[in-house]
């Protein structure tokens, strides 16, 4: 009476891994022949990338067959994680905006270098994040990009000297292209006209709103 064979499975690695990872499988030599299941492979060896209980039938050279115990394989999947901007990712200069990686992931890494869920954002170019769950597997999110507006340049032209007899006058100038005006003695307009000796100037706002 010939004993029936003993077949143990022996995984050449971690079985939990990450997605696009995979570990072998090896029912060991001295058999005839093998039939993994699930799959169907007949090899001694089977590489595995996919979640499941995987077991193997032996026959010996007597004609004697065994199956082994299960082995349970776990495929943790990759992050997928999404930036939310806190508000516009156009600004003017001196503004910023807060971006969010979200919750539920064990580690941070942004491409500006932080390591925080959020981060606060006053340069403008691109920004990613690559994120870490507690299996230790990664994924980095798609970039968003910011852009910060330069203010606006006014300088004020007089069209007549600045310098006159009481009762003259001096037109000052803001120059064009900007949306609004405000003088500092009040007016809205582009040019005013000044009759009152005293230092005006200008604040002007640009189609971006700076």
């Amino acid at each position: 009476v010939y004993p029936r064979p003993v077949v143990q499975i022996k995984p050449l690695g971690s079985t939990s891994f990450c997605a696009g990872g995979s570990v072998e499988l090896d029912a060991g030599p001295g058999f005839a022949s093998y039939l993994w299941t699930p799959g169907g492979a007949t090899t001694r060896k089977i590489t595995v990338n996919s979640s499941g209980s995987y077991s193997v039938s032996v026959t010996d050279l007597n004609g004697c067959s065994a199956q082994s115990l299960g082995v349970s394989v776990v495929v943790n999947p990759l992050p997928v994680p999404t930036i939310t901007p806190g508000g516009p990712t156009t600004f003017c200069e001196g503004g910023q905006v807060t971006l969010d990686a979200g919750t539920g992931f064990a580690q941070y890494l942004w491409s500006n270098g932080s390591n925080t869920r959020s981060i606060s954002v006053t340069a403008p170019g691109s920004y990613s994040v690559t994120v870490w769950t507690g299996a230790g597997c990664s994924g980095t999110s798609a970039a968003v990009t910011v852009s910060v507006n330069l203010p606006p340049a006014p300088k004020v032209v007089a069209l007549e000297a600045t310098t006159f007899c009481n009762g003259d006058s001096v037109h000052l100038d803001a120059g064009t292209g900007y949306s609004s005006y405000l003088w500092s003695n009040g007016r809205r307009t582009q040019i005013i006209t000044v009759k009152n000796p005293g230092t005006y100037a200008v604040t002007v706002t640009d189609a971006n709103g700076c």
